[in-house]
């Protein structure tokens, strides 16, 4: 996992979701996680089954926020969890050792810690910057990321607020994926924004 990681936006229009997304998927993103908060259950599972079917045939991983039950009824590949989710032991447990399990872990190692004991495949850490979305009650400094990186071998994703030029000096210090849903789905040309994302990983 290294690139763009598209967070979807709370858009109740699917076929505009879907649009948004495979263009941003032509142009590179490498994971998608569909994220609404405000969604019925019954569009929910609509626009996830659409973005799973999109993902697909785009080779690329779609994980579900929050809601283990859906990731499992459309066995999508996995799941990102919150710090007030079922935890990351339980979902484990519960989609087996095949499946993605995503965990937000703030600005707080210690999460991160228990995140990877319990079979986290990744650890995300932010915000890093004021977002639109997602409102912060703190900033978490970027020289937790070199502490990071020094003591986790999974990827580490950044989140909040992330845009192309903010994001090139974490990116620098190790990090294997950016989260953005604003850069993307509200940008004019959301393959570009794709594209300036995925240019802060060079070919390995």
């Amino acid at each position: 996992m290294r690139g763009l990681y598209l967070v979807t936006p709370n858009w109740d229009d699917t076929e505009r979701l879907i649009a948004t997304t495979d263009a941003a998927l032509g142009a590179g993103a490498a994971l998608v996680q569909y994220r609404h908060k405000e969604a019925v259950p019954a569009l929910r599972k609509e626009q996830a089954t659409a973005l799973l079917a999109l993902c697909r045939r785009h080779g690329r991983p779609l994980v579900i926020n929050d809601h283990l039950d859906l990731c499992q009824d459309i066995d999508a590949d996995g799941v990102h969890l919150g710090h007030t989710d079922q935890g990351v032991r339980a979902a484990r447990a519960l989609l087996g050792p095949g499946k993605i399990v995503g965990a937000s872990c703030y600005g707080e190692l210690a999460l991160a810690r228990a995140a990877v004991q319990d079979g986290a495949s990744y650890i995300a850490f932010g915000g890093f910057y004021p977002s639109p979305v997602k409102k912060y009650t703190f900033v978490t400094p970027p020289e937790l990321l070199d502490q990071a990186r020094a003591e986790f071998s999974l990827p580490i994703v950044i989140i909040g607020g992330m845009t192309p030029a903010n994001a090139a000096p974490l990116v620098a210090r190790g990090i294997d994926l950016v989260a953005a849903i604003t850069s993307v789905y509200g940008a004019r040309d959301p393959a570009g924004a794709a594209r300036a994302f995925g240019a802060l990983f060079p070919p390995a």
